[in-house]
C-alpha cells in the first residue's frame, strides 16, 4: 500500500474512531448534485495517475484523483475515448476520476453508447472501517457474484473511497456528422422512435426550441459508408463538423444556451422517462430540453413545484431529479433532490452502506437525504 493511499485508510479509521463525518471530495465539480454535501472533507488528491493503460486491450487503469481530463488526454493519443462522454462540470481540468464514476453521469450518448457502470470493470475501494479492498479486474468477464464494482457508479461516496478503477474503452468512430431538423417535441420524438427501429448508426439526439422554433440535431457515428448512408437517407441539413463537436460538448457541459436562460427561481429537473413516452405536459408552457432519443428531459421549474413534475414523470413510468437548485435558492429546505426509492430498493440502499460503513461516517445524506 503506498503512502497516499495509506494517509486515506489512516483517515477513515481515526474517523470512525471519533464517530466524526466525511465527505469525499474529489475536484468538486458536482458539489451541487444531490443533497448538500456534509462531513469533514476527505481528498483524493493524493490518489493520481494512470496505473496501467493496453490499448490493444481496450483498457484504463486510474487512480480516481487524476483529473478527468488527464485520461482523456491519453486515450485521445492512441484514437481511444469513454464513448459515455462523462460531462466535464466547473473549471477545465477540475472534474476527477473518481468524481465520474461516484456521480454516475453520462453525456449526449448515453442512449446508444451506455452508460459509466457499463464500462466499469474493476475498481479498488477503501470502506468505512478503513479496508483497502478490491472488487472485478480488468476483463469483462470477471464477476461471480455480486458486482461491487459497477454498484460504485451513482453512489456519490456513500460506500467508500473510490481509490481506483479500471475502465474499458473504445476506438474513437472513424466518421461523425450531425444533422438538423426543424421540428415540434411531438415530432422530434415520433421521428427518433421511428429511426431507433432502423438500421442506422444514431449516437446522441437533442430537441430543443430556439426564439420559439423547435430544432432536432442527430449525431450519427461509425464507419464511414454508414455514416454517409444514414446521411443521404435521413436528409435534414448537414451541420459543420466543427461546430457541431462545439455544440454536443457544451450540450454535455450544460454550456448550450438553454441551459442559461432560466430565471432566478427555476431549478433544473432532469426526468428520466421511456423513450417512447409522449410530450409532457407540466402546466407552465415551458418547453424542455431532450436528450437520449427522447429518455432524458430538462426542465425548469421551482423547486415548489417537485409534485407537479415527479407526478408527471410517474404517470409515464420515469422519475425525476432535482438536478440543480436555483442560485438563489436555499438549500436548509425544500424538495428532495433524488425521487422517493420503492421500499426493496431502499432496503439494498440501506443494506449496502451498513456493510459498507458500519459506523456511518461517509455522508449518505447525499443520497438518501434525510432517510
Amino acid at each position: 500500500m503506498d503512502s497516499a493511499l495509506r494517509q486515506v485508510a489512516e483517515r477513515i479509521r481515526a474517523a470512525a474512531a471519533d464517530a466524526a463525518p466525511l465527505r469525499i471530495l474529489g475536484g468538486g465539480t458536482k458539489d451541487f448534485y444531490g443533497e448538500p454535501p456534509q462531513g469533514e472533507a476527505l481528498s483524493t488528491a493524493g490518489l493520481t495517475g494512470i496505473t496501467s493503460y493496453e490499448p490493444s486491450e481496450l483498457v484504463v487503469t486510474v487512480r480516481a484523483g487524476t483529473p478527468l481530463a488527464e485520461l482523456e488526454a491519453a486515450l485521445a493519443e492512441q484514437g481511444q475515448c469513454l464513448p459515455f462522454e462523462p460531462p466535464h462540470f466547473g473549471a477545465a481540468g477540475a472534474g476527477t476520476v473518481g468524481g465520474m464514476v461516484a456521480a454516475g453521469l453520462s453525456g449526449p450518448a448515453r442512449a446508444s453508447a451506455g452508460a459509466v457502470r457499463d464500462f466499469v470493470l474493476g475498481a479498488t475501494l477503501v470502506n468505512g472501517r478503513g479496508e483497502v479492498l478490491g472488487f472485478g479486474g480488468q476483463v469483462m468477464k470477471n464477476v461471480a457474484g455480486y458486482d461491487v464494482s459497477r454498484v460504485l457508479a451513482g453512489s456519490l461516496g456513500t460506500l467508500g473511497v473510490i481509490a481506483e478503477v479500471s475502465l474499458k474503452v473504445l476506438p474513437v468512430a472513424p466518421a461523425e456528422a450531425t444533422l438538423a431538423f426543424d421540428c415540434s417535441q411531438a415530432d422530434a420524438l415520433r421521428l427518433l422512435n421511428e429511426w431507433g427501429g432502423r438500421p442506422l448508426p444514431l449516437n446522441a439526439s437533442c430537441w430543443s426550441e430556439v426564439d420559439g422554433a423547435g430544432r432536432l440535431r442527430l449525431r450519427l457515428r461509425g464507419a464511414v459508408a454508414a455514416v454517409e448512408a444514414a446521411c443521404a437517407h435521413l436528409g435534414g441539413e448537414r451541420v459543420d463538423n466543427a461546430a457541431a463537436a462545439a455544440g454536443w460538448q457544451a450540450l454535455r457541459d450544460q454550456q448550450h444556451p438553454w441551459f442559461g436562460t432560466a430565471d432566478g427561481c427555476a431549478a433544473l429537473w432532469r426526468l428520466s422517462v421511456p423513450q417512447t413516452a409522449p410530450v409532457l405536459d407540466l402546466g407552465d408552457g415551458n418547453a424542455p430540453l431532450v436528450e437520449w432519443q427522447g429518455g432524458q428531459r430538462w426542465y425548469k421549474a421551482p423547486p415548489q413545484n417537485a409534485s407537479v413534475v415527479r407526478e408527471a414523470a410517474h404517470a409515464v413510468g420515469g422519475h425525476a431529479t432535482l438536478f440543480r437548485m436555483p442560485p438563489a435558492s436555499s438549500d436548509a429546505a425544500g424538495a428532495p433532490r433524488f425521487d422517493t426509492l420503492s421500499a426493496p430498493v431502499a432496503r439494498i440502499h440501506h443494506a449496502l452502506m451498513r456493510e459498507f460503513d458500519p459506523h456511518g461516517i461517509f455522508d449518505r445524506a447525499r443520497l438518501l437525504g434525510a432517510a
